[in-house]
């Protein structure tokens, strides 16, 4: 597993410091993201999953705790449109150019709008996907929401 990807690379051209962790991806898994906190032994609050919708038919990329669930109406409140709806995964692995299971916030294909949960800025480190199934980025939720230039809200059901 190379732990170079678009998101690691990313994350050192805009001087974020981040530790990188592997864990053995289960395709089966009912929730990618539990599995992930349950692999790397984390608090499923901690470990966050990276989520593309569609508001208002505009892509929106959506960060929340893997033990959460969007509301789709706060969703499209936050991004500023009157519905949202998720992207189905051959088009959220087309306009991010990775694999559903390793999709990151960072370096994406082409930047957009980004949704963060507002409790996962109470943690100190959190996890996000390091841009390959199986690969985790440890960084503070401040340079996560900084770096994206991320709105805040939020956005759980």
């Amino acid at each position: 597993m190379s732990k170079a990807t678009p998101a690691t690379r990313a994350l050192t051209a805009a001087g974020i410091a981040f530790s990188v962790h592997a864990y053995d991806y289960d395709p089966d898994a009912e929730s990618i993201g539990l599995q992930a906190a349950a692999a790397l032994g984390e608090n499923p609050a901690r470990v966050l999953k990276t989520l593309m919708a569609l508001v208002d038919g505009k892509p929106v990329c959506v960060i929340v705790p893997s033990d959460q669930e969007i509301s789709m109406k706060k969703l499209a409140a936050a991004a500023g449109g009157k519905s949202a709806q998720m992207m189905k995964p051959p088009e959220a692995e087309r306009v991010t150019g990775y694999k559903v299971g390793g999709i990151s916030p960072f370096g994406q294909r082409k930047p957009v709008r980004t949704v963060i949960e507002q409790s996962a800025l109470g943690h100190d480190q959190v996890y996000l996907n390091g841009g390959q199934r199986g690969l985790q980025v440890r960084l503070r939720p401040a340079d996560v929401r900084d770096a994206l230039k991320a709105v805040v809200v939020d956005v759980v059901a």
